[in-house]
């Protein structure tokens, strides 16, 4: 069952032709069905199911090769979400990272296909269907006893709500506090995600570049100088722990969870968040009930494994030492120390050696290597050897999958 030892976390660079039926849809209006979307789709999601597993990666995913950007259409088939166009600036937190990325010389915002919910949010079983559709593609290509470790990678529940002023994520008309807006969030996950379990699903990754925004001076200075914000920046992120344990709150058992915590990793492999896990890591490694923190680890950018201490006895982590942004490759034996390291930490908050400690452990690329569809510069046969290096890394030290 998930984590494995060698992980990576979801999106993968696209074979052109995927891309070019995409921007012929795109570009001149033609349908997906005249493109011949379907068919290309399958095979490149057939053939990168096939580099996965010939690489040794047991938790494959589609390489989000269905999707434009890293969250997908999930929020687009919520019933009650209303899809913004040349949103005024005065709706966003402009001090919130990715929106200061994407701020316009005019002052107009570009919000990267961003929704608000302009009535109730629910669920339809009927029109929530891309992760459905997604699911059952990598379904076709592993054998069946193996569904469960197929690996999903779902939006955070917070993704459309942390970018927005104070009271800007939903109309007047639709809710009247963030409580209640939270309380149908999670209603609507909880309800995906049952959707997705009964089709076979049981590992599921949140991809949360939020989370790591609270470690950001930028963002909480920001937070702290906006008179219109409510209560702290560590209020919202009880808030947001809260609507996670309240949106996987009915899974069962053997449905594995886990949250990214993406420090960006736009086109071009430009990121977004700089700042130590220190200020938030032992709130949120107690308080968060998934079970597995997916950190990045690739650059100072992080800072060091010493809040790792704080990682409880029934929860894991896996250390992304490898860059997606950089083509150059990782010394191995470097790589490997860093883990026993972080190994080390864990084992001294914990009460444990760091054999006992390395059982809660594993590795990965820091981030997706393709989380817009544009990719970043690395080459496919880049690509293959940073992803043969974890696996060599994580067999040389675990020997097990």
């Amino acid at each position: 069952m998930a984590p494995f030892r060698a992980e990576h976390m979801g999106s993968l660079l696209r074979p052109q032709n995927l891309l070019d039926v995409r921007e012929t849809i795109r570009e001149k209006g033609v349908s997906a069905e005249e493109a011949g979307l379907s068919a290309i789709e399958k095979e490149a999601v057939g053939n990168v199911v096939k580099l996965q597993q010939d690489l040794g990666f047991k938790a494959v995913t589609s390489g989000e090769y269905n999707r434009t950007r890293f969250w997908g259409l999930m929020w687009d088939e919520f019933q009650g979400t209303t899809r913004l166009q040349d949103a005024e600036a005065a709706m966003f937190r402009l001090y919130h990272p990715d929106v200061v990325s994407l701020i316009e010389k005019d002052r107009k915002v570009m919000p990267g296909d961003s929704v608000i919910a302009g009535s109730k949010l629910t669920h339809s079983t009927a029109k929530s269907e891309s992760n459905l559709h997604e699911l059952k593609l990598v379904q076709q290509f592993v054998p069946e006893s193996e569904w469960g470790n197929i690996k999903l990678t779902v939006i955070t529940p917070a993704w459309f709500h942390m970018r927005y002023k104070q009271g800007r994520a939903y109309t007047p008309e639709a809710y009247a506090s963030d409580a209640e807006y939270f309380k149908d969030v999670a209603k609507v996950y909880q309800d995906e995600l049952a959707l997705l379990y009964k089709a076979g699903l049981r590992n599921v990754q949140f991809d949360d570049p939020g989370l790591a925004y609270f470690c950001s001076d930028k963002f909480r200075d920001g937070w702290a100088a906006d008179s219109d914000n409510i209560g702290t920046v560590d209020d919202l992120l009880d808030a947001y722990i809260g609507l996670y344990n309240d949106s996987i709150s009915k899974l069962p058992a053997d449905f594995h969870t886990g949250v990214h915590l993406c420090r960006g990793n736009f086109i071009g492999g430009r990121h977004f968040a700089e700042g130590g896990y220190d200020i938030i890591a032992k709130k949120l490694f107690t308080d968060l009930k998934v079970n597995t923190f997916y950190l990045e680890y690739d650059t100072s950018r992080a800072g060091g494994f010493e809040p790792l201490k704080f990682l409880p006895k029934d929860k894991n982590v896996v250390i992304g030492a490898i860059s997606t942004k950089l083509p150059q490759l990782e010394d191995k034996e470097e790589i490997k120390q860093r883990i026993y390291k972080a190994a080390d930490f864990i084992a001294e908050g914990s009460g444990q050696t760091r054999e006992e400690a390395l059982k809660r452990v594993s590795i990965s690329p820091q981030c997706g290597f393709s989380t817009h569809e544009s990719g970043y510069p690395l080459s496919e046969d880049d690509e293959k050897k940073k992803l043969a290096l974890v696996r060599q890394i994580a067999d040389e030290i675990w020997g097990e999958p």
